[in-house]
């Protein structure tokens, strides 16, 4: 290849600036993060979950970005995945961890033991290289404790029950079960997708009435959980 033909190739300083922004993206959910992490100190969830949603968001548009524009390959000093799974680990795991155990859903001596399961286990499953099964799967309960929160306080069991819940996910985090990745697995996209959009409008709904929208919205957000369970359990 030729040295013009190189030149070409590499991208201008103004590019590779450009390019960095779609890291400087992907790490504004850790800002996300924190800003929910300060909601969540104040008991304040419609605004923690608010801002969880922002960043789940970011985390849906950030990837797609950076193939777009082969940031692996023009910006290689820094790692795109790390950067993706350090944000995705306190997003994810760490605040809703923090949410869970200072929510008052648990009893309070098994409250912190919680949150160190939490997060010992959803950092565990971060690290762990066969988390995806064939056919875009998870591979057992994925760690989004995020939307496990969501449900704890939404429904807000008693404390017995919170605990089995949490008790039951961290289990589950090494059960070799499919659990769907909502947007990349084939079967029945279209339908996830539709579920999933209606789940962030009544999910919208559930903050702007203090995480207490009524019975139908409760029941179908139920529904829908039941049905991304389902679709895994059924996988052929």
């Amino acid at each position: 290849m030729s040295e013009l033909q190189q030149s070409a190739d590499k991208p201008s300083l103004g590019q590779r600036a450009g390019r960095f922004g779609i890291h400087i993206l992907t790490a504004s959910g850790a800002a996300l993060a924190f800003l929910a992490l300060l909601a969540a100190v104040d008991g304040a969830w419609p605004a923690m979950f608010l801002w969880l949603g922002i960043a789940l968001i970011v985390d849906a548009i950030d990837g797609p970005l950076a193939r777009r524009f082969q940031i692996a390959s023009t910006l290689p000093r820094w790692s795109g995945d790390t950067l993706d799974l350090v944000v995705d680990f306190v997003t994810y795991v760490f605040v809703p961890a923090f949410a869970i155990a200072n929510s008052g859903l648990l009893p309070k001596l098994l409250a912190p033991v919680a949150g160190v399961a939490i997060v010992v286990t959803g950092a565990i499953y971060f690290a762990d290289r066969q988390m995806k099964m064939p056919g875009n799967y998870f591979r057992g309960f994925p760690a989004i404790w995020n939307t496990a929160a969501f449900y704890l306080l939404l429904l807000r069991p008693s404390p017995v029950w919170s605990t089995v819940a949490v008790a039951a996910l961290t289990i589950a985090t090494f059960l070799p079960f499919p659990f769907i990745h909502p947007l990349r697995v084939v079967r029945l996209r279209p339908l996830t997708i539709a579920l999933l959009v209606l789940w962030g409008v009544l999910a919208l709904i559930t903050l702007a009435r203090g995480m207490a929208p009524g019975p139908w919205i409760t029941g179908a957000l139920c529904a829908i959980a039941i049905y991304v369970v389902g679709l895994g359990a059924l996988r052929r």
